[in-house]
């Protein structure tokens, strides 16, 4: 049986076992409800919930099983057997146990707190799983391929017949740059936008030029590289390195990072403005008294104490600036090269992952694995980042409080 008709099944069991349970303990109590140690509504969530955690945790058990053992596809009358017997016992065993001193309050309570439990804990697993996928293979690559050469290497010249230069330098110095290009654009645009929005801006205006604003943040990113590709490229070519001998191609670090930077400014002038509008009141009151002017204030009493916010909401950009992929591709090339030449095709470290994945591929081969570790790099530089956003934020925002 598919395993969303199975849900839909255990949606129905919990719904028959919502209104058996209050049936019952109505039958129980006669038309007193003070005679019942819960209410009713209390009884029949408990059977319901009773019922849909065991049949979804037998439906979960049963493809761990399938998995491990290697059952085929076919053997789903295990998972329905399983899931649907799991789900009928509870169901039967939790309706008994409706009486007159059944604690169905503090039973129910203890399911949702365990239901929110786990759906905080998806997320841990979740990143848990993901390092522990790329451990592993980093490891195997590096069973195959030195160290030293990998992380201090100044070629990468993949080649799937063997005898590859893997060095990462020149990806990650890629990706810096077209990083810091686009924080160059993204930081003052969107954080002096944020304090328009924040200080100047009426509530007409306010209200028409935020939602403008923020639908950058809704648009594809390949929309962004076909218009860096089309549109940005050529413009910059044509413009500026052509007549001034910087290059003649349209693929270059500075055509990706001017539109990461325009696609990064709803990032900075979002937060940015949350944080100015978090600094108190009393304290621009308080500068108002003395009196500063409505600029000074901004620059003197708001700006200082939302700085570590603004820090913050940097350096989170930083993370998505350095996570970007298609951007980079249609925009900057794939040229590993170490240069300070804006203009020149160059290439990150996300774009090597994607291309040394796709098509037919060897995960015995250092060419292949060597996508794990430029992964689990760029993992700990945007975990670094972001921690360092939170350790900043974190330490001084109550200085302001």
């Amino acid at each position: 049986m598919p395993g969303i008709l199975l849900i839909l099944i255990l949606c129905a069991i919990a719904a028959a076992g919502y209104v058996m349970g209050r049936r019952k303990a109505a039958t129980i109590s006669g038309d007193d409800n003070r005679v019942l140690h819960s209410n009713k509504p209390f009884h029949g969530a408990n059977v319901a919930l009773a019922a849909f955690l065991s049949g979804v945790v037998a439906l979960v058990a049963s493809g761990v099983i399938r998995g491990v053992t290697g059952i085929a596809d076919s053997a789903n009358i295990m998972t329905t057997v399983l899931t649907l017997g799991a789900a009928a016992a509870a169901f039967y065993v939790t309706l008994g146990r409706i009486t007159l001193d059944y604690r169905a309050r503090n039973v129910t309570e203890q399911l949702v707190k365990g239901i929110l439990i786990a759906a905080a804990s998806v997320a841990i697993l979740t990143t848990i799983g993901i390092v522990l996928s790329m451990v592993f293979e980093t490891i195997n690559f590096f069973n195959q391929y030195p160290m030293l050469d990998f992380f201090f290497g100044t070629n990468w010249t993949p080649r799937f017949q063997g005898d590859s230069d893997l060095g990462m330098l020149p990806l990650l110095w890629g990706t810096l740059y077209v990083s810091f290009i686009a924080l160059m654009v993204a930081v003052p645009i969107g954080l002096f936008a944020a304090i328009y929005l924040a200080e100047y801006a009426g509530p007409r205006v306010r209200g028409i030029a935020k939602p403008l604003l923020e639908v950058l943040a809704g648009i594809p990113t390949i929309v962004y590289g076909l218009f860096a590709l089309i549109t940005v490229g050529p413009i910059l070519r044509d413009y500026f390195a052509q007549p001034m001998g910087l290059g003649d191609s349209g693929s270059s670090v500075m055509t990706a990072g001017l539109v990461m930077g325009v696609m990064l400014i709803p990032f900075v002038s979002s937060l940015s403005d949350d944080i100015i509008n978090a600094v108190p009141q009393a304290m621009r009151d308080g500068s108002y008294g003395i009196g500063a002017t409505k600029s000074e204030t901004v620059k003197q009493v708001v700006l200082p104490a939302a700085l570590p916010g603004i820090v913050g909401a940097i350096l989170l950009a930083a993370s998505r600036a350095i996570g970007e992929t298609m951007i980079v591709v249609l925009g900057a090339g794939a040229a590993a090269r170490l240069s300070l030449n804006p203009f020149e095709a160059m290439t990150t470290v996300t774009v090597k992952i994607v291309s040394q994945l796709t098509g037919d591929t060897d995960f015995a081969s250092p060419e292949t694995l060597v996508a794990f570790a430029l992964g689990i790099t760029l993992f700990v530089i945007t975990l670094g980042l972001n921690v360092l956003a939170l350790y900043i934020v974190r330490k001084y925002r109550e200085q302001y409080e």
